[in-house]
């Protein structure tokens, strides 16, 4: 597994804790543009 750097300039697939929505962007959207739940990078496992 590569570190992900929460920084970084590339694109991202992101997805939407409370719906399941899934956003391509290059930084952190902080909250879903559907829904307004939190969002996590989908390149970080989860615990």
């Amino acid at each position: 597994m590569r570190d992900v750097n929460p920084k970084s300039d590339e694109e991202t697939p992101y997805e939407c804790f409370e719906c399941g929505s899934i956003i391509v962007a290059e930084n952190d959207p902080g909250q879903c543009p559907d829904c307004g739940g939190p969002m996590r990078n989908r390149l970080t496992a989860l615990e």
